[in-house]
């Protein structure tokens, strides 16, 4: 189980890295969506600099997952990505929601490795300070 937790960490991480650096140094290109709603979304995100912020979680999330240190952290981080991504795709993009699935899949991986770690943060009813 260790194994499998290292390697979607690093698989994870390599991801995360590589989209959040694509987001800035734009190596990667991508065809224009076909979705009217899409388009008007991506607009939106661009216009308002929301992409900045976007990659930049994901870019510090997959360096922290690569590196090692602050993995719950990187966790949580990177669910709030993965909502945002699996959304986008259910609602406007399925046909590629193929990475988002996979990133899905690794993310659960690793968190089931990590998971002593959210025990409070998962209790019905913690206790108080």
């Amino acid at each position: 189980m260790k194994t499998a937790v290292l390697i979607a960490r690093i698989l994870l991480g390599l991801m995360f890295t590589v989209f959040g650096l694509n987001g800035f140094l734009n190596f990667i290109k991508q065809p224009p969506p076909t979705n009217p709603w899409a388009i008007h979304f991506f607009t939106g995100v661009a216009m308002s600099h929301y992409a900045y912020m976007f990659f930049a979680f994901q870019l510090i999330a997959g360096l922290l997952l690569l590196s090692g240190y602050f993995v719950p952290l990187a966790l949580v981080v990177l669910a709030a990505e993965l909502a945002n991504i699996l959304t986008y795709h259910i609602t406007m993009d399925p046909g590629s929601i193929a990475p988002g699935l996979l990133a899905l899949v690794l993310w659960i991986v690793v968190f089931a490795g990590y998971r002593n770690s959210f025990n409070g943060i998962l209790a019905a009813k913690p206790p108080v300070a």
